[in-house]
């Protein structure tokens, strides 16, 4: 049986006060296994990026228990999770969030920074990466000077250079085409093949064919939570040769 890697008791968000208060998220409980492929769906406003953003250690709940691979992520300080998230987590965002004063090759290699790599090994280490999305070539160019999907692949170059066991996905298609979006969930459907497990927000209810399981979200709440009868890898984090 696969390991329960995030599990969420009770989990409810806050934002505003008095009259402006709004509950983002409600009473959500949720258990994901290590291998899932996990989509989070709903209406815009529904607290699908609320509730990424407290899974990825970037928000942090108003009450409620969060435990991230049995740690309770409520008691520990914000520097532990920080260490945490840079360890166990790799995020991609809707908008890539490439430092555009830095080169493509410098974006990847930035996550090792924080785990105090020398700087000849991760640069080493990130063009690796890069060459797995087939991007070497570019490794010297500046974000602006790539397509769309190019950028976003270079975030998921990001995401991974760590190794890190989850992946978290905030529509990662919606400034792409149809091309480029087709290309990007390609390299998702072979990184959750290869083992990690992903959780992804979107909106385009086309791409829940790559998924294991279906969250919708409704006003804050689980409205429902479908598994796919798809084979979960039980390999981790086995990268291509």
């Amino acid at each position: 049986m696969a390991t329960t890697i995030i599990e969420i008791r009770g989990l409810n968000k806050r934002f505003g006060v008095g009259d402006a208060e709004t509950l983002a998220l409600r009473d959500v409980n949720l258990k994901i296994k290590m291998g899932e492929f996990v989509m989070v769906t709903g209406p815009s406003g529904c607290g699908k990026t609320t509730l990424l953003n407290i899974i990825g250690l970037l928000d942090r709940a108003t009450y409620g228990e969060y435990y991230l691979d049995n740690h309770p992520v409520a008691r520990i300080s914000k520097r532990k999770q920080a260490r945490l998230r840079n360890e166990k987590i790799g995020t991609i965002f809707q908008n890539f969030n490439l430092i555009q004063n830095m080169t493509v090759i410098e974006n990847v290699a930035l996550p090792l920074i924080y785990r105090r790599v020398g700087k000849t090994k991760r640069l080493k280490i990130a063009s690796r990466m890069l060459g797995r999305f087939q991007l070497n070539e570019r490794e010297y160019y500046l974000p602006n000077q790539l397509s769309g999907g190019q950028q976003q692949r270079v975030a998921i170059a990001r995401s991974l250079v760590g190794s890190p066991s989850i992946i978290l996905a905030d529509e990662p298609t919606g400034n792409l085409d149809s091309r480029a979006s087709h290309i990007v969930m390609e390299e998702l459907r072979e990184i959750h093949e290869q083992g990690n497990t992903i959780i992804m927000v979107t909106h385009n209810a086309n791409l829940t064919a790559y998924a294991t399981r279906v969250i919708n979200i409704v006003d804050g709440r689980i409205d429902s939570d479908i598994n796919i009868n798809k084979h979960t890898p039980k390999t981790r984090n086995r990268r291509r040769k």
